[in-house]
């Protein structure tokens, strides 16, 4: 009795690698260049304002609302809120423990916590806490940088969504 053991050959690890590039590679380019505009555009915002509208969390905040715009943490509501309610987070752990390992131990853990509870979950928000102590920030950090560029860069995610990549954003959760 004789068997066809005759097996499709596997892909090589290059030529997966390879489908892989092909498959992902341009929305993941249109993805990064939403996240360079919008940053670019806070950068410049902050250079022509004299103003900082740029904390490093929006870098992380950009991977969500460009790569994944339809996330529940990519909407408006835990952009914003989250990074709003992270700082103010912050700033009452700056104001009540002052500025060492513990005040930022306690100003990330209460953050994620306050997070949950308002339902506005933003992971990249998690690190404004250690920003605030870190630099000693003032109870207008949450206006500028933290309102005026979070809701910049819904406004600017929103644009090159409906413009560019023609991706939903917001979404309806």
């Amino acid at each position: 009795m004789s068997y066809d053991t005759e097996a499709t050959p596997a892909a090589s690890p290059a030529g997966a690698l390879a489908a892989h590039i092909r498959k992902a590679g341009p929305l993941a380019l249109i993805s990064g260049l939403g996240g360079a505009l919008a940053i670019w555009a806070l950068a410049m915002l902050t250079q022509s304002l004299e103003q900082a509208l740029l904390i490093a969390p929006f870098g992380a905040s950009c991977v969500l609302l460009f790569a994944l715009p339809s996330s529940p943490l990519a909407q408006p509501r835990n952009v914003i809120g989250g990074h709003f309610l992270s700082a103010l987070v912050g700033l009452l752990v700056l104001m009540l423990v002052g500025d060492g390992a513990l005040a930022c131990g306690i100003g990330v853990g209460l953050a994620i916590a306050v997070m949950q509870i308002t339902g506005t979950v933003h992971p990249p928000a998690g690190g404004n806490p250690l920003v605030v102590i870190l630099t000693g920030a003032g109870w207008s950090f949450l206006a500028v940088p933290v309102l005026a560029g979070t809701i910049a860069l819904v406004a600017l995610a929103w644009a090159y969504h409906q413009t560019i990549s023609k991706r939903s954003y917001p979404v309806e959760l």
